[in-house]
């Protein structure tokens, strides 16, 4: 039977739900050379920044428990300007929906970043990343602040007609909260969790696995973190979510678009299988096909929570 992978986020409309999570798919070009990029439901490309970032120092990637991964990249990228001039020519063709991920280290740089982008052809989204420390405010994380958070978004909002996208930090007391200040500023969409803060330890040298002791904490044991952040977010806002997590199969998947997300995101799976992503969008259509399912949009949050 034919089965109808497409879905929509606000007025963003996939051909299927899977995308590649920024920071594991470069600028969104690199894994071309391995496989057929318009197979896809859409790429985030790394983080952008006002300026160009260097990153953190060495070490700053562990693996942590077989396919987890413990990360400090420190948002190394090339700067928005060199982005419109060397990266963002190459997506105009990509055949896939193109989503800009975005960072500050203080509102008024997201809110510039953002207007030098928009005029520019060749993607079709924004993802704002507010996991990041606020320098005017002790290093406190937008995200974990919900006036921060909507004042953000909402500034975006008056500077792109573009979806946004807000990409929620799961280290937070409250998640909930966070998402209605993003849907109350004008978000079209949410994307969760980003890592959670681990580390490791070399007990040889008693010195941590990297170099700014703690980082981002990404993987298989995300998973079940990420689906009851997204859970709790559901009963809180009615925008359309994007599940991010621990996935690396189709059930992975199925299981956050049974929770309530229209789309996931696969990243640290994407290190260990580069084209895990394929194999995950054939999974849901030999899902949908066994079940008689003609639209996998009829899945979305389709929990069933009843006990007995």
């Amino acid at each position: 039977m034919s089965v109808d992978l497409s879905v929509s986020l606000g007025s963003l409309k996939l051909k299927n739900p899977v995308l590649t999570a920024s920071g594991t798919f470069g600028y969104g070009t690199e894994y071309a050379e391995l496989y057929d990029l318009s197979r896809l439901g859409g790429v985030i490309v790394k983080t952008i920044t006002l300026k160009p970032r260097p990153g953190n120092p060495a070490p700053r990637i562990w693996e942590v428990g077989g396919h987890g991964m413990l990360n400090s990249i420190g948002l190394a990228n090339v700067g928005v300007e060199a982005f419109i001039a060397e990266k963002l020519p190459a997506l105009k063709n990509l055949g896939a929906a193109v989503i800009v991920n975005v960072a500050g280290s203080t509102i008024e740089e997201y809110w510039e970043v953002v207007e030098k982008l928009e005029p520019q052809p060749g993607f079709d989204a924004f993802e704002i990343n507010i996991s990041c420390p606020n320098v005017k405010d002790e290093g406190m994380a937008f995200g974990s602040n919900c006036a921060a958070t909507e004042q953000i978004v909402r500034g975006l909002r008056d500077r792109t007609r573009r979806p946004l996208i807000p990409k929620l930090t799961p280290n937070v007391t409250a998640i909930g909260e966070i998402a209605r200040a993003c849907e109350a500023a004008g978000a079209d969409a949410l994307s969760l969790i980003n890592t959670v803060v681990g580390m490791a330890v070399d007990v040889q040298t008693r010195r941590p696995r990297i170099a700014t002791v703690t980082g981002g904490y990404s993987g298989p044991a995300l998973k079940p973190i990420a689906l009851a952040k997204l859970y709790e977010v559901r009963k809180n806002v009615s925008l359309p979510l994007i599940g991010i997590g621990g996935i690396s199969s189709a059930t992975d998947a199925l299981e956050y678009i049974i929770t309530g997300a229209a789309a996931i995101e696969v990243g640290t799976a994407n290190y260990v299988q580069p084209k895990i992503t394929l194999e995950i969008i054939d999974g849901l259509k030999h899902y949908c096909e066994k079940r008689k399912i003609a639209r996998l949009a009829d899945l979305i949050g389709t929990l069933d929570t009843s006990i007995g």
